[in-house]
């Protein structure tokens, strides 16, 4: 068994507000985060769902990224971002998330699954105003994960997985 822990919780009410640091929230089975956008269906990718000619997968429950990716994007493109502002709901320490694509791991007490990864956006990079954030973020830019047992995540939680 393999292990990190939760560095950051956060949530945004609506598309394009900004990320609002939680010491926990509750993780609701296929739906989401209590409070989030899209637990309400109000994030971006849910607008964009509901155009019929876009090809997406839409959004998935919760969304990863590692505090490490973070440090070497910004690093490699010698900036700073603000906390949140990579607009992912948990950041995490120690975990390798590209690795748990289709898999299930724990966090906390939650279980969750990991559907795909989640590949940086031009959405985020406008918000944040770097240019090459993108490409720095590419192929470690986060999990994008279904919640498969509800629960609360905390930030110091564990996070346990077998790969």
């Amino acid at each position: 068994m393999q292990q990190g822990m939760v560095t950051g919780v956060y949530i945004a009410p609506d598309s394009g507000d900004p990320m609002e640091p939680k010491s926990e929230v509750e993780a609701v089975a296929n739906r989401g985060l209590r409070g989030d956008r899209y637990f309400d269906n109000n994030g971006l990718w849910n607008l964009l769902d509901q155009d019929p000619d876009r090809d997406i997968k839409g959004a998935s429950d919760v969304t990863f990224i590692e505090t490490e990716a973070i440090a070497a994007a910004t690093d490699a493109i010698n900036t700073t971002i603000e906390p949140g502002a990579h607009r992912r709901n948990i950041t995490t320490e120690g975990v390798a998330l590209n690795h748990l694509v289709g898999e299930r791991f724990t966090v906390g007490e939650v279980v969750c699954e990991g559907i795909e990864l989640c590949e940086p956006c031009g959405y985020m990079q406008s918000l944040i105003g770097e240019s090459e954030l993108s490409e720095a973020l590419v192929h470690r830019g986060g999990l994008n994960a279904t919640i498969v047992t509800a629960g609360i995540i905390a930030v110091d939680d564990v996070i346990r997985w077998d790969v």
